[in-house]
């Protein structure tokens, strides 16, 4: 049976995590590290487990000590724009790049307060107004119809500031459209995603994923747009593979632990210990990654990767959770700290904006003609157990499972 994503749902919570230093930011500036006090990490209520034919987003979220998660009335402990342009070295891209792009977010049920919760986020950070009124922002149904909205969630609702905010920090002039799916059901997030392509949209984003099945081939047809770069998570319970990540229609995108560093880069990176990969059950072997994936006779993930360790989280700002959801550890109402491969898809999807390039891109192989702008990952691994072949769950040079090909330096690998 179906367990509820919304209200009052609750998974099982991760054991203490230890101190981190990350990033805190002011408007404008990067800024240098702080060490969090000492935290959980609480998985996303959307993020359950679901039975077959259902997705869960891929989000966790920076709790205290009792497993709620921690939110303040302003930005405090997580990455906000400068410091994630910084990394990646897209800084000048994002000042002068994507008006002419429109990045889709597709996501299940409704954010009734998304258009104003982004906007309180582009505010505190100096970026400019996206919304309906402007003509950047634009929000509609899985028919595409505005106005008629699916039931308020807020669980989803997290992931929807999520996902609007990292568009915000990594491609400020980009249009965006959100698509609301229904429910978590995958015939209404694919029909959404449908949605998305016929409405225009140049990029399109997916932060959830489900386990994979023998009819994840069949639906392929619903990530298969010509021209528009999609992007997918490839999920936050480490090793182990994804629909729709594994399709070879997107871009599947792992996820790092990223902290400042006295190098040339300023950053560095390993494999977040909870990003999703391996080699898929059902979808075949991609021609574009059999050189770097030996011992795997079928489709390949990660393709590329970004920040995703909530212990090096990102800031988000979200307005729609009652103080009863927020008392049982589901949602935030404020800013908090969000982590997860949720964080990754739209980032790297907003980088495909920046460059714009998707007119040209058809399949998920686009980043791997261009890996010399990609920042190798050579360390870490989302697996305790170890697998076969070794480089599927461990990090080392060149493509592995968990980074992929590596993470953006610059745009010219997108």
């Amino acid at each position: 049976m179906l367990r509820p994503l919304c209200a009052g749902a609750r998974g099982p919570l991760v054991a203490l995590a230890a101190t981190v230093a990350i990033g805190v930011f002011g408007a404008g500036t990067a800024s240098a590290a702080l060490r969090l006090p000492a935290h959980t990490i609480v998985p996303a209520s959307c993020g359950l487990d679901v039975q077959a034919g259902f997705s869960h987003c891929n989000m966790k979220l920076v709790g205290n000590l009792k497993h709620k998660p921690l939110a303040s009335a302003a930005p405090a402990g997580g990455y906000g724009p400068p410091d994630l342009l910084s990394a990646y070295s897209l800084a000048s891209a994002a000042a002068s790049a994507g008006g002419t792009q429109t990045v889709a977010i597709v996501d299940a049920y409704d954010d009734k307060t998304a258009e104003a919760d982004i906007g309180t986020y582009r505010s505190q950070y100096g970026i400019a107004p996206c919304t309906t009124a402007n003509g950047c922002f634009r929000k509609v149904n899985q028919s595409g119809v505005q106005g008629s909205y699916p039931s308020n969630n807020q669980s989803w609702s997290l992931e929807i500031s999520l996902d609007l905010d990292m568009v915000s920090a990594f491609c400020p002039k980009c249009h965006i459209l959100l698509v609301e799916a229904t429910s978590n059901a995958n015939t209404n997030l694919y029909a959404a995603e449908n949605t998305a392509a016929r409405l225009g949209a140049t990029e399109i984003s997916n932060s959830y994923g489900g386990s994979e099945s023998s009819s994840d081939p069949s639906n392929n047809s619903f990530f298969n747009h010509p021209g528009i770069a999609i992007t997918a998570s490839s999920g936050d319970s480490g090793y182990g593979v994804e629909f729709p990540a594994a399709s070879p229609y997107v871009t599947a995108v792992g996820g790092t632990s990223l902290t400042r560093a006295a190098n040339s880069r300023g950053w560095s990176e390993v494999a977040w210990s909870g990003a999703g990969s391996g080699c898929s059950a059902y979808e075949p072997e991609q021609a574009w990654q059999q050189p770097l994936t030996p011992g795997c006779t079928h489709r390949a993930v990660a393709d590329v990767s970004a920040v995703a360790d909530p212990n090096t989280g990102v800031n988000v700002y979200d307005s729609n959770c009652s103080r009863l959801n927020s008392l049982l550890g589901n949602c935030f109402s404020g800013w908090g700290v969000v982590g997860g491969t949720s964080v990754a898809s739209p980032l790297i999807a907003s980088v495909y904006a920046l460059a714009g390039n998707a007119a040209s891109v058809t399949y998920g192989s686009f980043p791997y003609s261009e890996t010399s702008s990609l920042n190798d990952v050579t360390s870490g691994s989302n697996s305790s157990s170890g697998c076969s072949p070794s480089y599927l769950c461990t990090a080392g040079t060149g493509y592995d499972g968990p980074t992929g090909l590596g993470t953006p330096n610059g745009t010219g690998a997108f």
